[in-house]
């Protein structure tokens, strides 16, 4: 059990370390190397294993280890970025129900904020490993039903900005929180020049305002696919 103990990014890195902070655990990298197999030729799915690199080699994983803040971009990295890339590369035959992935996944992503959760998860690295695996999969299965070829463009919209409006909801809840929540970012982000309630009041507003980025590029995806499809119809 003593392995499971500690957080997989490594300790809170100080500033002047950031940079050497590159996470290159052959676990990590074997998985990587899998993923850019499985997807094959697929520029979606290339994207994603680059995005996914990103959260998970670069500084930003040592970074999240630190502050919520970078926590925050690092899972909207996954959800909003990585997992409706992949799938894009991996469409279903059918469209999925997208009302049963939505609530799934949001009831995941906003239990894993809970601080008990939370704190379980960036000091365990089983608990780490549950948090990350079932947000990037429920989020796939959520995208995989929005953006899937058979769904009304309409329909994939609502979705789209019922995502991020859960997201954006959450985020606020966390920016107006008056102390801080997370026991395990009570002290590293002050080396960073954060008090911890002003670190986690900078990742909420992420949440709440700059994930709606990715959003709207999705839902233009969706929209143009749709309209796409009305042209064609009538040509």
């Amino acid at each position: 059990m003593e392995a499971l103990q500690g957080t997989f990014c490594g300790p809170a890195p100080a500033p002047a370390d950031i940079w050497l902070r590159w996470n290159l655990d052959p676990s990590l990298l074997l998985a990587l190397g899998l993923l850019a197999l499985a997807v094959g030729r697929s520029r979606a799915g290339a994207l994603a294993v680059a995005v996914l690199a990103t959260a998970f080699v670069s500084p930003l994983c040592a970074l999240s280890a630190a502050l919520f803040s970078a926590r925050v971009i690092h899972h909207v990295l996954m959800v909003a970025v990585a997992a409706p890339l992949l799938a894009l590369a991996w469409p279903g035959r059918r469209p999925g129900s997208p009302s049963v992935s939505f609530l799934v996944s949001t009831a995941v992503l906003w239990a894993w904020h809970w601080p008990p959760a939370y704190d379980l998860a960036l000091s365990n690295k089983a608990a780490y490993w549950a948090m990350q695996v079932t947000l990037l999969g429920l989020a796939f299965a959520f995208w995989r039903a929005v953006l899937h070829r058979g769904q009304a463009a309409g329909t994939g919209l609502l979705w789209v900005l019922g995502g991020y409006l859960q997201m954006a909801l959450l985020g606020a809840l966390l920016t107006s929180a008056p102390e801080a929540l997370y026991a395990i970012h009570a002290v590293a982000p002050l080396d960073w020049n954060f008090t911890p309630l002003g670190d986690q009041q900078l990742g909420g507003l992420i949440m709440w305002v700059p994930a709606g980025l990715p959003f709207a590029v999705w839902g233009g995806f969706v929209a143009r696919r749709g309209w796409q499809a009305v042209t064609k119809g009538l040509a």
